[in-house]
């Protein structure tokens, strides 16, 4: 049962962030993305990082993107422990959803864990859709990854096919 959704402030993410982050990485993923690789993805300019701040400052939850041409790649989401199955995720997905349908993306694409259902289920009530599976792709523990891809349309396209 889902808790009270918890709010969140949700602002770009900043070096100041990074200690945090490093440890929300280290708690959330088997092969966790270091400090420095983190550091690396704020400096490029494809990338926008995004945090989620609870009402202390604290980070509650991260996300990256890669926007290439008119591609989206969801590099990482992650939600402190505590702070899962309360919107957190929910909230940062939707900031770029809304970036991608006002940037003119084509989709937005991500990897998530075969075994992961609720992270399944929440992309999915955001529209995305299960396009593809990578054989083992995640170590420790093995596991495939559901390629989940949300396709945008925009307005002026079949006016251009007129």
């Amino acid at each position: 049962m889902e808790e009270k959704k918890m709010h969140v402030c949700i602002v770009p993410m900043t070096a100041d962030h990074l200690d945090e982050v490093a440890e929300l990485e280290r708690l959330c993923f088997s092969v966790p993305w270091s400090r420095n690789m983190l550091a690396e993805e704020l400096e490029n300019a494809l990338s926008a990082m995004l945090v989620a701040l609870d009402d202390q400052g604290h980070v509650a939850g991260y996300a990256g993107l890669q926007v290439i041409l008119d591609e989206g790649y969801i590099t990482n989401v992650a939600v402190r422990p505590d702070c899962r199955r309360r919107g957190v995720a929910g909230q940062i997905l939707q900031v770029f959803l809304d970036f991608a349908q006002a940037q003119n993306l084509a989709f937005l694409t991500l990897e998530v864990r075969a075994s992961n259902q609720a992270a399944i289920l929440l992309y999915g009530s955001r529209g995305f859709r299960g396009m593809g599976r990578r054989k083992n792709y995640y170590e420790h523990p093995r596991e495939d990854a559901i390629i989940m891809t949300k396709e945008f349309t925009h307005g002026n396209e079949t006016a251009a096919r007129g």
